[in-house]
Parts: structure tokens; C-alpha cells; sequence
């Protein structure tokens, strides 16, 4: 008889969650969304990253989001690495014109931008669809932008934007009962 067995299974329902991104609705049916899955060793640096992000740019709700990432049992990111417009000149990235927006440098603070409004509604969508199965699979998550911002900053995946769910299989919700550290 083995005791505690649904940690085993965490890697498999965390890949059936990055499905779930991957097949999420994408605006004109271009697929520009990357996923990552995150072990331990990573997951720990990554931790590290967001802490030292919390000091540089002085966001405190940082450290705390670190903890839960420490305490989670594995972590997925879900990023958008853009290959280009809708051509819909909308004007929602702040420009006249998806011209326009592609002729102006692009800027790097935590994330590459601007992009167009389409990608990041498809990366919002990928997100909702994962946390969704995550929950249909019982796994306890949150999304956050603190993990995939730390990710983004140093360099640690091939995103241009990213959004990290820590997944985790307990007994209590890890991430219920967090501090208000703003």
C-alpha cells in the first residue's frame, strides 16, 4: 500500500493544465503563447529572483508571493512571445495604428511591450483556461503576476509577458490564508 500518492501524479495534471493554455481560443488563431513547467531547483531561484525584484522595485507583496511559490508543490508559467499585430488598428496598445505601435522601440521594465491588445487578451485567456482545468483537477493555484514578472526581468524564459501559477496538493489551500503585505 503506498501512502500519499497524489504528489506522483502533480507533473502529469500540471502538463494537462499547460494543455488547457495551449488549446485556450486565440485571437485570429495565431498561437503566440510559450509554457513552462517549473521544478523544485528553478522554482527555489526563482524565489530568490522575486525577492530581489521586491528590493529594486520596492514591491513588497513580493516576499510573500515568493513564500507561496517556495511552498508550492510545482509552478507553471504562461507567456506571450508575440511574432506580431491583428491589424485591426484599434488603438487599445496606444497607437493610431498596428504600424505605428510596430515602428516605436519597445521597452523593458518587468515585461517587453507594448504589444497588441489581441495577444494579451489571448494570454488572459490561456491563463483562465488553465487555472479552470487546474481547478476541474482539484489542484489548489493563484495566479500571479509577481512570479512571471521575475521571470520576464532576469531572464529566465523566452516570454515578452508572462503570468506564473503555482500549483499545489494539500491539505489546506497554501494560498488562502496570505498576509496583506502591499
Amino acid at each position: 500500500m503506498k501512502q500519499n500518492p497524489e504528489n506522483e501524479v502533480l507533473e502529469s495534471l500540471a502538463k494537462t493544465i499547460l494543455v488547457a493554455a495551449r488549446t485556450a481560443p486565440k485571437g485570429k488563431g495565431v498561437d503566440d503563447i510559450v509554457t513552462f513547467l517549473v521544478h523544485d531547483d528553478e522554482r527555489m531561484y526563482l524565489a530568490d529572483k522575486m525577492e530581489e525584484l521586491s528590493e529594486i522595485k520596492d514591491m513588497k507583496f513580493l516576499i510573500r508571493d515568493a513564500k507561496n511559490v517556495r511552498d508550492a508543490d510545482l509552478l507553471v508559467l504562461i507567456g506571450l512571445k508575440s511574432s506580431g499585430v491583428s491589424s485591426l488598428n484599434c488603438g487599445a496598445c496606444g497607437f493610431k495604428t498596428c504600424k505605428e505601435m510596430l515602428e516605436n522601440k519597445k521597452v523593458k521594465v518587468e515585461f517587453t511591450g507594448p504589444h497588441c491588445m489581441i495577444k494579451y487578451v489571448d494570454l488572459g485567456i490561456a491563463v483562465g483556461s488553465a487555472v479552470a482545468k487546474a481547478k476541474d483537477l482539484c489542484v489548489d493555484n493563484r495566479i500571479m503576476y509577481s512570479a512571471g514578472a521575475a521571470a520576464c526581468y532576469f531572464d529566465m524564459i523566452d516570454a515578452d509577458v508572462a503570468m506564473a501559477v503555482p500549483l499545489s496538493v494539500k491539505g489546506k489551500n497554501i494560498f488562502f490564508d496570505r498576509s496583506s503585505t502591499r
